[in-house]
């Protein structure tokens, strides 16, 4: 769901209250995110996204990514905007677009105002640097003429507003037309905000008191509505059950992790292409091997022919492409192909010759098929961990993925320090830490150098997932739920139920031997059933 010209509203004045601040560093976090770190007594970010679904302008102060190379649009807006003031920021009407005014010295030292426009408009969403003379600098996004003759984005053409739709504005005109649905009337209503308050009205509560509510809230309120989020900034009462969290913190909430996955694939995407394309190739291969060994184990029919066919050796005829012979086994007369290029002896050794060849192949496409299969095992692991990953995961599993040969890195001339992967940890409030593993290097790290022999393993049967170690050798059964929901959460298992955890202790654990990272042993353990509780998690402060 995107954001609305009302809910847009709301945002404006929160950052405007921020101003006038200078702005320190610019970092294209993805392919569509801008973030500017500004300073107005104390550090605060600017996140600007222009995604499709996502598209926000918000402040954040979480810590993002980012890339070891701007882009040419960041370059640009570093040499423009860097040390530059931003003024002011103006919403234009209810519309989903704004403009930063900033102060900018241009080459003699002079100060001249150029803006920066935000659109906000789904799969048209830009951010437009524009000069003092009205012609545009650069854009996130450029149209050329031929894509769109009438709105021209481009470095050096004039800029064009988005023109407005000349419609009421609701904190002022408070007459409703029963004809028309409130989105077609009023300025900023999505047909999301339009239901909810045609559902309020039809409840008893009047125009007038709920735009009052929208003019004073303060809060986000996210619900969950097939399967999709929605939000608005008043409770969502045709919805039912919904969480309310200060503004900024609640499109955190919302966008944070949703963005993650495609912010990690522009900054590691190779990991991803290489793990899917192996799993691709392997899950092809696996097919054409079983093919191939019910071929083999059909052998013993070529060894058959052979032996028939030395019975009437003695004939010695080339050119025959087939030979009827007398079958003692079965009592009747079979044909049995030949090669028109050689004899009925030649053809019989050859016959003798397929079949040792396929016999011995019986156990190398065996072994072949095995390999194939762990392969296979192996990068559905690797799948799920990337699309539960943040970013530092996704930087070790790119390390592991080196280390295994399936990346080849360029060497740089200064090797970086190697640094140990990064374990999660929780201390509960009786005092016992949990460590839990989010990709097959940390839960290597955790199980055989952290864990000692007499702390608690778990982890979701059957599933790809976290190895979960609890510091201790008896947990009490709240502790032992817990740590079953983390690893039942942070596996593949995450959105079933009654998940089945295995736990033993750390000494009855095995390391495979020439396994993959991330494989165990493990003997005399117990199992415990938990329903993944996310709720739980959010407030241990394991996930946000």
């Amino acid at each position: 769901m995107a954001l609305d010209g009302i809910f847009l509203h709301k945002i404006i004045p929160n950052i405007a209250e921020r101003l006038p601040a200078r702005i320190q560093k610019i970092y294209q976090i993805s392919s569509n995110e801008i973030l500017l770190q500004c300073h107005h007594e104390g550090r605060f970010q600017i996140l600007i996204s222009c995604h499709s679904v996502y598209n926000r302008i918000l402040i954040t102060n979480r810590n993002y990514p980012t890339p070891s190379e701007p882009s040419n649009f960041v370059m640009l807006l570093r040499k423009y905007l860097e040390g530059s003031s931003i003024q002011s920021v103006k919403q234009e009407g209810l519309d989903r677009w704004c403009t930063f005014t900033i102060n900018h010295h241009n080459i003699i030292g002079d100060v001249e105002e150029i803006k920066l426009v935000v659109e906000l408009m789904g799969k048209y969403a830009n951010v437009i640097l524009v000069d003092s003379s009205n012609k545009i600098i650069d854009a996130l996004k450029r149209i050329p003429p031929f894509e769109n003759t009438r709105r021209i984005v481009h470095p050096g053409a004039t800029f064009v507003p988005t023109p407005p739709q000349n419609k009421k504005n609701p904190f002022q005109s408070t007459l409703i037309d029963t004809n028309q649905s409130l989105t077609q009337q009023f300025d900023g209503f999505s047909p999301f905000l339009s239901k909810e308050i045609e559902f309020r009205m039809q409840h008893g509560e009047t125009f007038d008191q709920i735009m009052q509510e929208i003019q004073d809230s303060k809060q986000i309120y996210i619900a969950n509505h097939n399967n999709d989020a929605v939000f608005h900034c008043i409770e969502l009462k045709h919805i039912g059950k919904c969480k309310s969290y200060p503004l900024f913190e609640g499109l955190d909430v919302l966008y944070y992790h949703k963005e993650e996955k495609e912010r990690i694939k522009d900054l590691v995407g190779d990991v991803f292409k290489v793990v899917q394309f192996n799993l691709k190739h392997q899950s092809s291969k696996l097919p054409r091997l079983q093919k191939e060994l019910d071929e083999a184990t059909q052998c013993e029919k070529y060894n058959h022919y052979g032996s028939l066919l030395f019975t009437y050796a003695n004939l010695e005829e080339k050119g025959l492409s087939k030979v009827e012979v007398y079958d003692y086994e079965t009592n009747t007369n079979i044909q049995v192909p030949l090669d028109i290029r050689y004899s009925i002896k030649q053809n019989a050794n050859r016959y003798f010759q397929k079949y040792q060849k396929q016999k011995r192949a019986q156990q190398f496409i065996q072994q072949q098929i095995e390999i194939c299969k762990r392969e296979i095992d192996y990068f559905e692991g690797l799948l799920i961990q990337l699309q539960q990953a943040d970013f530092q995961s996704a930087l070790e599993t790119k390390q592991e993925l080196i280390g295994q040969g399936y990346i080849h890195e360029q060497k740089k001339k200064k090797p970086a320090k190697k640094q140990l992967p990064k374990v999660k940890s929780i201390t509960l409030e009786n005092g016992v830490t949990i460590h839990f593993g989010k990709n097959n290097l940390q839960n290597d790290l955790l199980t055989w150098q952290l864990a000692k022999k007499n702390d608690l393993w778990l982890h979701a049967k059957d599933y790809h997932g976290s190895h979960v170690v609890i510091h201790e050798s008896q947990p009490d059964e709240y502790t032992l739920r817990v740590a079953a929901n983390i690893a039942a959460y942070f596996s593949a298992g995450r959105n079933s139920s009654s998940v089945p955890v295995n736990y033993c202790p750390v000494s009855k654990l095995k390391k495979i031997p020439g396994a993959k990272p991330g494989m165990v042993q493990l003997t005399n353990y117990k199992t415990i059933y938990i329903d993944p509780n996310e709720d739980e998690l959010y407030q241990l402060k394991l996930i946000d």
